[in-house]
C-alpha cells in the first residue's frame, strides 16, 4: 500500500452516491452525499444509554428538520432508523437503499497498517478490532457501526477512513517515542496522531488559499488549530503531515475537554504507588476527569468555561489560561519544526466559534509574522470557505476554516469505490 500523498489527493470530489457514516459510543451521525452536494444529515443520540429509551434522532435535509423519538438499545437499531427517514414513501430522499453507491465510516485507529481509505473486507475488520486496544473508546462504535451498516446494507461497497492515516508521512524522528527501540518494533509503540481527515480537509482548503497569495505548494508551511472538545494542533509541510500534538492515544497534547494532554510520564506512576489507584482509575481521571472539567471544576464545555471566566471564576481563568497556552507553545514548536509558518488555521467547535480563545492562542506570535486584526476575528462568518483574520500589514497568514470531515470521508470513499471499477 503506498504511502499517504498529503494534499495531492484530497482535492478529489466525489461523483457517486456515498452515505457517510460516524459512529461514537453513544451516537450515530450521518451525512448523505452526491458529488460535493450534502442531501440530507442527521444524528441518532443516546444509543444505548439507559437501554437507549431515550434516544433521539434528528435529521435534516433542505427541506427542513424532522425527529424520531425512539428506544434504541443499540448501533443497528439506531440504524434502521436511519434507513426509515432515508427511505421514507413521503419526505425521503431515496426511493431505495440501492440508490447508495457506497458507504464511508470514520475510524479513529489504523495503526501503520493503514496509510489511506480502504475498502473494507474481513482482513480491514479483523484489524479495526485488534487496534481497539489502542483506540477504546472510538474503534469499538466505530466497529459497531460497519457491522450495523452491513446489516442492513448488504451487498453495498464500504470504505474506512482512519483518522491516523494522514499523519504516516511523518518522519521516523517525530514518531518514534525515546523508549527502547524494541517496543516500536514488537508494539508499535508510537506517535500516530489523530484528527487527520479535519487537519487534511482545513489543510487542503488552506493551500488553495495560500496558491492564490503566491504561495506554491512546495513552499506552504502550515499550522492547523482543531479545538474542540477533542484538540489537537498539526504541522503540514509542502501538503504532508510532519507533526501532531496527539501521540500513541488521543489523550497526549493539548489540555482537552476532559483529557490532560501532555505530562509527566511519572505522575500515572505516582497515583498507582502513592494512592494506590489501579490502572482502569488512572485511566478514568486522565480521559474523562481532567482537561478542562478537572482544572476549571465548572464544566468540559469551553462555553460553559468562558462564561466563568467573566463571572470571575479562578479556575475556570486558570483552564483557559491553560488551553490557550498549550496552543500558542505548539504553533511555536512547529513553526521551529518547519523552519517556517505562512499560515496557522483554527477549526472545531472553539477554533470556528470562540474569537477570545483565538485572540489568546496568538497572543505574543507577532514575532512569527502572526498580527491579528480583532474586527475580522470578532466578525468570522464560518459560511465563508476561508475567513482571514489576520491584519493587512501581517507578513503571514491567520485564518478560521469550518471544517467538513464527512466531505473528506465521502471523497476518499468514492475514490475506493472508483478503483473496484478499474
Amino acid at each position: 500500500m503506498k504511502v499517504n500523498e498529503g494534499l495531492a489527493l484530497t482535492g478529489e470530489k466525489c461523483a457517486v452516491l456515498v452515505l457517510v457514516v460516524n459512529c461514537g459510543s453513544s451516537s450515530l451521525k450521518y451525512e448523505l452525499f452526491r458529488g460535493d452536494e450534502s442531501l440530507a444529515s442527521g444524528l441518532a443520540d443516546r444509543v444505548g444509554v439507559n437501554g437507549g429509551s431515550q434516544a433521539l434522532l434528528t435529521h435534516s435535509t433542505a427541506d427542513g428538520k424532522q425527529t424520531i423519538e425512539a428506544t434504541m438499545p443499540d448501533h443497528t437499531v439506531a440504524f434502521g432508523y436511519v434507513v426509515q427517514v432515508l427511505t421514507d414513501p413521503q419526505d425521503g430522499i431515496l426511493s431505495s437503499l440501492h440508490e447508495i453507491d457506497a458507504v464511508g465510516h470514520r475510524v479513529v485507529h489504523g495503526s501503520e497498517q493503514f496509510t489511506e481509505a480502504v475498502l473494507i473486507d474481513g482482513r480491514v475488520l479483523a484489524a479495526i478490532e485488534q487496534y481497539c486496544k489502542l483506540a477504546p473508546l472510538h474503534n469499538p462504535p466505530n466497529l459497531e457501526g460497519i457491522r450495523a451498516c452491513q446489516q442492513h446494507l448488504p451487498g453495498i461497497p464500504m470504505a474506512a477512513v482512519f483518522d491516523t492515516a494522514f499523519h504516516q508521512t511523518m518522519p521516523d524522528y517525530a514518531y518514534v517515542y525515546a523508549l527502547p527501540y524494541e517496543l516500536y518494533e514488537q508494539q508499535r509503540i508510537r506517535r500516530y496522531g489523530f484528527h487527520g481527515t479535519s487537519h487534511r480537509y482545513v489543510a487542503l482548503q488552506a493551500s488553495h488559499y495560500l496558491e492564490a497569495q503566491g504561495v506554491p505548494l512546495a513552499e506552504q508551511k502550515i499550522v492547523t488549530c482543531h479545538l474542540g472538545n477533542g484538540a489537537s494542533v498539526a504541522a503540514v509541510q509542502a501538503g504532508l503531515s510532519v507533526d501532531c500534538s496527539l501521540g500513541f492515544t488521543p489523550l497526549e497534547g493539548l489540555m482537552m475537554g476532559t483529557r490532560c494532554g501532555d505530562l509527566d510520564a511519572a505522575i500515572p506512576l505516582h497515583l498507582i504507588r502513592e494512592m494506590g489507584m489501579g490502572a482502569d482509575e488512572v485511566d478514568a481521571l486522565l480521559n474523562r476527569r481532567s482537561g478542562l472539567l478537572g482544572v476549571s471544576g465548572v464544566s468540559s464545555d469551553m462555553r460553559d468555561v468562558i462564561k466563568a471566566v467573566h463571572g470571575g471564576a479562578p479556575r475556570a481563568q486558570l483552564a483557559l489560561g491553560i488551553f490557550c497556552y498549550r496552543v500558542r507553545k505548539y504553533i511555536g514548536a512547529y513553526a521551529a519544526a518547519m523552519g517556517g509558518v505562512n499560515a496557522v488555521v483554527f477549526t472545531a467547535g472553539i477554533g470556528e466559534n470562540s474569537p477570545e480563545i483565538r485572540r489568546e492562542c496568538v497572543r505574543s506570535l507577532e514575532f512569527l509574522g502572526l498580527q491579528l486584526d480583532e474586527e475580522r476575528n470578532q466578525n468570522v462568518s464560518v459560511s465563508d470557505p476561508v475567513a482571514v483574520i489576520s491584519s493587512d500589514d501581517s507578513l503571514n497568514h491567520l485564518l478560521v476554516i469550518a471544517t467538513d470531515e464527512e466531505l473528506m470521508i465521502a471523497r476518499d470513499t468514492a475514490r475506493v469505490v472508483r478503483k473496484l471499477g478499474t
